[in-house]
């Protein structure tokens, strides 16, 4: 296993899938036009080819969602409506990102997937500094693992084709304009170079 992890980041039938359990159409509309799902694929291969650390997070919840970290009311909307629990099929990640053997699932409360999780402290068990991110939506979980990893000490790398925003304009201000503080940005294409 080398030091590097790539974190797979919401890949979920609700936010960016197909079908009836599809939550928010706009995002997953994104997702598709940007062929999110397949450059996240090819990445995803490459990174288990050269043994990387895969770790795959997601939103989902206990039925009791007493897990829920962020309490704003926005989220009130997942206990209200039940959604999100951890064994519906809106919370499943998309078939071809799902995980493999032996690669761990993170369930999160929050935008943040640090935030009341074990990420950090299985990051860290591991002696892994560097982190390749991808993940749905851009300006949302994306960010704030890139905000957070930075600040706790890893050296984040954003893949930008591997990302999406269920609005245009804030994936691009994003990556343009917040991203680059907080983690280098690169492409699907530089980061399969830089794997091989």
């Amino acid at each position: 296993m080398t030091n590097k992890a790539l974190l797979m980041l919401d890949y979920q039938v609700a936010l960016c899938g197909e079908g009836e359990h599809v939550k928010m159409p706009p995002l997953a509309a994104q997702a598709a036009e940007r062929g999110v799902i397949d450059n996240a694929a090819k990445v995803l291969a490459a990174a288990r080819a050269a043994d990387w650390r895969i770790i795959h997070v997601r939103l989902a919840f206990d039925p009791t969602y007493a897990l829920r970290t962020n309490r704003l009311p926005r989220f009130d909307n997942y206990p209200n409506n039940r959604l999100m629990l951890a064994d519906s099929p809106e919370a499943a990640f998309v078939e071809p990102l799902a995980p493999a053997e032996g690669e761990p699932v993170v369930d999160k409360g929050c935008v943040d997937p640090f935030v009341g999780t074990p990420l950090l402290t299985m990051l860290a068990a591991e002696n892994i500094r560097e982190v390749y991110l991808g993940g749905v939506a851009t300006n949302l979980v994306v960010e704030s693992a890139a905000r957070h990893a930075s600040d706790a000490g890893l050296l984040p790398t954003v893949i930008e084709d591997m990302c999406a925003s269920f609005d245009p304009a804030l994936h691009e201000v994003s990556m343009t304009k917040l991203m680059p503080l907080f983690a280098r940005v690169a492409s699907s294409a530089e980061v399969l170079e830089e794997i091989k």
